[in-house]
């Protein structure tokens, strides 16, 4: 499912982390990954894959064909950009440089002799670069490109290339930049379809998981940036099974745990399309709150996120965290708890998870009373009556239709307060009539 919408050349981490995991048969793996770097620059590592699938010393012709037909292209490519490379990596062209690109290419025209044409051939070198596996040359060739070009198309897809780069070089603070000015491109750009706009935003949220599992503020973004609407609509129409990556950053995150309700809305809207136990967790918790069933997709969890690229490394954490949350809800709707049966949906030792429900009650201050030698938590309603309730709602609400009343006549009566500063006016002029014929 996620493959299509990836570069080739990012899908061999992907790859690497199944041979690693016994997943599939290691000839399997070996064969997709000729398969992926055949369409790619990468010839001599793809003919070292090719003699380890076939285990042979010989390589086919081809593979010679193609070397030798990349490195006319690059040296060809290195050639044409040569003298406009060395222009733009001059620090006072740089300097001189300005948000105007077309006042840039006159600059470059006038005073440097550098032609459009110069300018559309560093994209061609950039992608000669990337395809033969030199991210950093790629990186900083596309970086270049994406300043000078007047052409929008190619400015954005120099930006994809930049950063698949980055991504590549595992330069993440650097990739996060990217990702976001990225981001504000295509929300920026006018597309000629819809559909184009959806499917480039399609694209944003699978690159993005490279960069946000990685940062180490990436699980804030990765909130940030998939529950804008323009987001969620997509996945919901697009790629439901992102929902996977977004609940397992709300439930790593408890900072953001005030979306888990707009995220479950949008789990049960998908619900027909896409489940799998990560979601199912969330929809068995707050919305079914089975939680013998959410205990038991907790289990189911932990090896799917085991054997996932981009969540392997938060099984703890996740575990960890929704534990709390399948707690926390548990004592939210119970008065008196079995802190036994509690630690048996928790998947826990009977002595350690006493020990994890007192610092869980501890942690989310909640008015509870622990009862070690019945093994019971009794909770005390913290929930104020509902005409309470309805009374601290309404505080407030006098003065709001006061205020709102007042708006009204304001705008319905223009010239009232005009008609007020001329009455204001009139008993001062009276006055001063007074006066003078008192003089």
């Amino acid at each position: 499912r996620m493959i299509p919408s990836l570069d080739r050349q990012l899908v061999f981490p992907l790859l690497e982390f199944l041979s690693s995991r016994d997943v599939y048969q290691a000839d399997a793996i070996l064969q997709a990954k000729v398969e992926l770097l055949s369409g790619t620059g990468m010839v001599d590592y793809t003919g070292e894959l090719y003699k380890q699938l076939h285990n042979t010393d010989q390589l086919p012709a081809e593979f010679d064909e193609k070397r030798a037909a990349l490195i006319k292209q690059l040296t060809e490519s290195e050639h044409k950009t040569k003298h406009i490379r060395e222009v733009i990596e001059n620090p006072e062209v740089a300097d001189a440089l300005r948000q105007d690109k077309l006042q840039n290419m006159k600059l470059l025209q006038d005073s440097y002799q550098c032609t459009p044409e110069m300018v559309l051939e560093l994209y061609s070198f950039g992608q000669l670069q990337y395809s033969s596996g030199n991210y950093g040359g790629s990186a900083d060739i596309l970086l270049h490109f994406s300043i000078l070009s007047t052409d929008p198309e190619l400015t954005l897809s120099a930006l994809w290339g930049k950063l698949a780069s980055e991504i590549l070089l595992g330069n993440w603070e650097v990739g996060l930049g990217d990702l976001l000015k990225l981001r504000e491109t295509i929300d920026k750009t006018h597309f000629k379809t819809p559909a184009e706009q959806l499917q480039q935003r399609v694209w944003l949220l699978h690159w993005s998981l490279f960069v946000f599992f990685n940062h180490p503020k990436g699980r804030d973004g990765i909130v940030e940036t998939f529950m804008l609407p323009h987001y969620v609509s997509t996945i919901q129409n697009a790629c439901p099974w992102i929902l996977r990556y977004l609940v397992a950053a709300v439930i790593t995150n408890r900072r953001k745990r005030n979306m888990m309700q707009d995220l479950v809305k949008t789990i049960q809207q998908v619900s027909y399309m896409y489940q799998d136990p990560v979601t199912e967790f969330v929809e068995a918790l707050y919305v079914d709150f089975d939680f013998d069933r959410a205990a038991a997709k907790l289990e189911e969890c932990e090896s799917v996120l085991e054997n996932d690229f981009f969540l392997t490394h938060a099984v703890d954490d996740f575990v960890e965290n929704a534990r709390f949350f399948l707690a926390e809800v548990y004592c939210r709707i119970h008065k008196r708890i079995d802190m036994e049966a509690l630690t048996t949906r928790l998947n826990m030792k009977s002595e350690d998870g006493e020990k994890w429900i007192v610092k869980l009650i501890r942690e989310s201050r909640m008015d509870a009373k622990v009862d070690f030698k019945e093994g019971t938590v009794i909770m005390n309603s913290s929930y104020n009556p509902v005409y309470q309730q309805v009374i601290e709602r309404t505080r407030n609400l006098v003065f709001r239709s006061q205020v709102l009343n007042g708006a009204i006549d304001k705008n319905s009566n223009p010239n009232k307060k005009d008609d007020a500063k001329q009455k204001g006016k009139q008993p001062r002029a009276a006055k001063r009539q007074e006066t003078a014929v008192a003089a």
